[in-house]
């Protein structure tokens, strides 16, 4: 008499794996996909500025030029910033979280200020949200984020736009 129990389990689990390969096949895995959440932006699309825009600013005589301010690390400011651009600390630490915050303590809130980074692409820069937050939050009311969605030197230095290097 051939018995039925050891061909139960076998189906059982052979049930048992195929759901659960048809489970994890169906999970969405964003990642893979290259649909990565990006990190959620603290500004919106009205307090940032594009790249020529900034650039035409720092060109055209005119024109009053914001107070810019770089919050990346020192070795990319050192190797090529913005014109007159500042750096104070990389925002991405508490020291330079600090250094930015006391520099900023004395500007007027209605100074135009315009934060910008570049170290990699936008989304997923450390230095830009916590810059942006902490001037936000202490009342600034004309900052703005520059747009550099790659690098600063894909989306300004190979553009042309007008650089400074060292300190």
């Amino acid at each position: 008499m051939i018995r039925k129990t050891p061909i139960r389990t076998s189906l059982l689990i052979s049930l048992l794996t195929f759901l659960f390969a048809v489970a994890l096949v169906s999970l969405p895995l964003p990642a893979l996909h290259g649909q990565e959440k990006k990190a959620a932006d603290p500004w919106p699309s009205s307090e940032t500025m594009q790249p020529a825009v900034l650039s035409k600013m720092l060109t055209d005589k005119y024109t009053s030029v914001p107070t810019v301010v770089f919050v990346g690390f020192r070795s990319l400011y050192v190797g090529g910033h913005v014109p007159d651009a500042s750096f104070h600390g990389s925002a991405s630490t508490e020291q330079g979280l600090a250094e930015l915050k006391a520099w900023a303590t004395s500007l007027p809130r209605s100074t135009e200020l315009v934060i910008y980074c570049g170290c990699c692409p936008m989304d997923k820069c450390p230095n830009l949200r916590p810059a942006y937050t902490t001037l936000s939050g202490m009342g600034f009311k004309k900052l703005r984020v520059l747009v550099l969605p790659t690098s600063f030197a894909a989306d300004w230095a190979d553009k042309g736009y007008p650089m400074q290097k060292g300190i």
